[in-house]
């Protein structure tokens, strides 16, 4: 398989999980495409370790961790303030709802938000998981419960996590 076969067949898949992975189309189109330029460099080995799916979804976490860690991100614009001035709102009953959990979500550790986007976008194992952060199963399964915690509202507190 070329690597133009893999971007025929599978890149749309790549970038929908880099979109649920960063909740911003336009970083996620930003960090398939800086994968694909690296991996193209090397793609026959990569094709050779068997799972170019799983080595690029690999890539794509390194990549928006890094991203992370690199101080200029933290300046880059995200979430509704961005979009406001594109159109107007459409009216849905549920918007509310989602942007303050998209809101929630972008404001968890990057690892923590990895975690939840390989778990319950790729449908991996915790063990799965731990390969593609470099980590231990149990160290998985702390982040992901940390952020499940986090995205939890308590109905009668109505603060996030649940009432303290």
């Amino acid at each position: 398989m070329t690597i133009e076969e893999f971007v025929d067949s599978r890149g749309r898949a790549l970038l929908r999980f880099a979109t649920a992975l960063t909740c911003d189309p336009h970083l996620a189109e930003d960090i398939v495409q800086e994968v694909l330029l690296r991996a193209q460099r090397r793609w026959s080995r990569i094709v050779s370790v068997g799972s170019p799916d799983g080595y690029l979804r690999k890539m794509v976490v390194n990549e928006y961790l890094s991203l992370r860690r690199r101080k200029s991100f933290g300046d880059l614009p995200a979430g509704p303030e961005v979009l406001a001035g594109l159109s107007p709102a459409v009216e849905d009953p549920d918007y509310g709802e989602r942007e303050e959990m998209l809101s929630r979500i972008r404001a968890l550790p990057p690892k923590q938000r990895a975690v939840l986007a390989l778990r319950y976008y790729s449908g991996l194992t915790d063990a799965e998981i731990a390969e593609v952060l470099g980590s231990r199963p149990g160290t998985v399964r702390s982040h992901a419960s940390r952020a499940l915690a986090a995205l939890r509202v308590d109905e009668f507190a109505g603060t996030p996590g649940g009432a303290r």
